[in-house]
């Protein structure tokens, strides 16, 4: 026997958590945590059933991951599923890929389950295959934010660029918390499900052994999306040493012209004031005479050559 339910309100939740609870003698715990939102995965062990709350992850808007919960309720002959409660910005549907992939192959009696554990498994085994799924899309696009930082088509736009590698690498980081969790519920599982067949050990063991493979692979490429976040920085870095570099050569430079123009008017200023002070008219020794002209021009000449020469030895010219 099988049986799924989605929620959709609060009032309804609680109508069908009570249905649910007359019918199979369900425990007001599990009951609860149907209607409300777990955060984690969760394993409650009862004699005649187990519940789980398992989680698989929807990319959403931004980079968002959504936590798209299911809830089952295991025993020796019947599973009953639960979607949800969602997020208000997660579509239905998605809640009942797993749920409606397997039931489509029920329907064209493509599979055959001999117990309510395998047909628990198959739906786990569906979700695990698009969490794997998943990992190779964020794999991919991975792959395409380390060619744009070999080819340094990233630099005109580097707080982007490092927004598209955080994102892809909490996506990751996302899925394999979730698998890790999932793991441990499974883990658990083989522990107390003591009312499952002995030849179904092997079917828990598996499914802790997929959501760890899962785990696996998302940790492998978030080490790969660190790789290349680690090169990117230093690219970046490398790019500001080179500038500075270029930046203080140029200070440099226009260091030595400044000292070039200084030394220059700090010449031609001599002259001007040489003119200056002769060019006033007030009498002093020479004043309208070809001697004082003579001395003038001399005075000039010695000042301007003492300055440059000065100059020169410092290196200003």
């Amino acid at each position: 026997m099988t049986a799924s339910s989605g929620w959709t309100s609060r009032s309804a939740a609680w109508r069908e958590a009570a249905l649910l609870g007359s019918v199979f003698g369900f425990s007001e715990i599990a009951l609860h945590d149907c209607v409300r939102r777990n955060h984690i995965s969760k394993i409650q062990a009862h004699d005649d059933y187990v519940f789980t709350v398992l989680h698989a992850p929807e990319i959403g808007e931004r980079g968002h991951v959504h936590y798209i919960e299911l809830d089952q309720f295991l025993g020796a002959t019947y599973l009953v599923t639960v979607h949800g409660p969602l997020n208000p910005q997660a579509h239905p549907q998605v809640a009942f890929l797993d749920t409606g992939a397997v039931l489509e192959r029920l329907r064209s009696r493509k599979f055959r389950p001999k117990s309510a554990f395998e047909l628990s498994s198959a739906i786990i085994s569906s979700m695990t295959r698009r969490e794997i799924d998943l990992i190779a899309v964020l794999a991919e696009e991975s792959g395409h934010l380390e060619q744009r930082v070999m080819a340094d088509e990233v630099m005109n736009d580097t707080e982007g660029f490092l927004g598209e590698l955080f994102r892809v690498w909490y996506e990751l980081l996302a899925i394999r918390t979730m698998a890790v969790h999932s793991s441990a519920t499974y883990d658990r599982m083989a522990r107390l499900a003591r009312f499952l067949p002995v030849d179904h050990a092997p079917l828990v063991a598996d499914l802790a052994d997929r959501f760890k493979m899962v785990a696996s692979m998302a940790d492998g490429q978030r080490e790969s999306i660190h790789g290349v976040i680690e090169f990117f920085q230093t690219r970046v870095s490398t790019h500001l040493t080179v500038s500075s570099d270029d930046l203080a050569k140029v200070a440099v430079r226009q260091n030595d012209d400044m000292r070039k123009i200084s030394a220059w008017v700090g010449i031609v200023a001599v002259p001007t004031a040489v003119t200056g002070f002769f060019g006033q008219n007030v009498p002093y020794p020479g004043f309208g005479t070809q001697a004082g002209f003579i001395a003038s021009d001399i005075i000039m000449i010695t000042i301007a050559s003492a300055l440059y020469v000065f100059f020169r030895k410092k290196q200003w010219l």
